[in-house]
């Protein structure tokens, strides 16, 4: 029987060597993830509202785009914004690209997170706000958000620790994040296995860090309330 090569597997020297350099890309990494969390939420608070509405003018329109960007891989719309939409006078740099991307996908998700968080309230809490006067919006932000975003934490945890470890494939357009800069020094230093195990514990780590904030977060609300 041969013997294993674990040279061959993962180079433990180059690994460490190029750690600094994969390491300069955790900054569009962090980028992406948060600035398209941020818009994401955003976005898909108004598209769950929109989706919910009894008015089915903006029904219809919202369930359409959620189903589309749910139904469309992400890297799809990647190589659309970056590659496709120059044909017609539109451009966007990388960076720009795989935000915007990232941000109008991940609200889809996001927008049925804030539905069913919103629906998992108990109706009576709409009549009472209403028999004590209460508008709409004032029901909406004192009464029924602050008990939906509790239900909430984890699935929008779980949207954001998807969209770090998504955020990869904006190397696919030339984004230089950790996963570009591994492929960089993989190809020069052909082993891109060694590159690879370096960056799936680096994604790892930022996921572990991001899930102990996600346990404070739920312990938080949950004492709260």
């Amino acid at each position: 029987m041969n013997e294993i090569e674990w040279g061959l597997l993962f180079d433990p020297v180059l690994a460490i060597e190029s750690l600094p350099y994969v390491l300069e890309g955790i900054w569009y990494t962090l980028l992406i993830s948060v600035v398209s969390m941020l818009c994401g939420l955003i976005i898909g608070f108004f598209l769950s509202l929109a989706r919910t509405s009894p008015v089915k003018l903006m029904q219809y329109p919202a369930r359409l785009y959620i189903s589309f960007m749910r139904g469309v891989p992400i890297l799809v719309i990647l190589f659309l914004l970056y590659f496709a939409l120059p044909v017609i006078g539109i451009e966007f740099t990388a960076v720009q690209a795989a935000l915007i991307g990232f941000s109008i996908n991940s609200a889809a998700y996001i927008a049925e997170v804030f539905r069913s968080s919103l629906a998992s309230v108990d109706k009576g809490q709409w009549e009472s706000s209403t028999a004590l006067g209460l508008t709409y919006w004032q029901t909406m932000r004192r009464i029924i958000l602050p008990q939906s975003v509790r239900i909430a934490v984890p699935p929008l945890s779980n949207v954001y620790l998807d969209l770090i470890k998504a955020s990869s494939l904006a190397a696919m357009i030339t984004v230089p994040e950790i996963f570009q800069k591994a492929r960089t020094v993989g190809a020069r230093e052909y082993d891109l296995l060694t590159l690879l195990i370096l960056v799936a514990l680096i994604y790892w780590a930022i996921c572990s860090v991001m899930t102990v904030l996600q346990n404070y977060l739920e312990k938080r609300y949950a004492d709260y309330l």
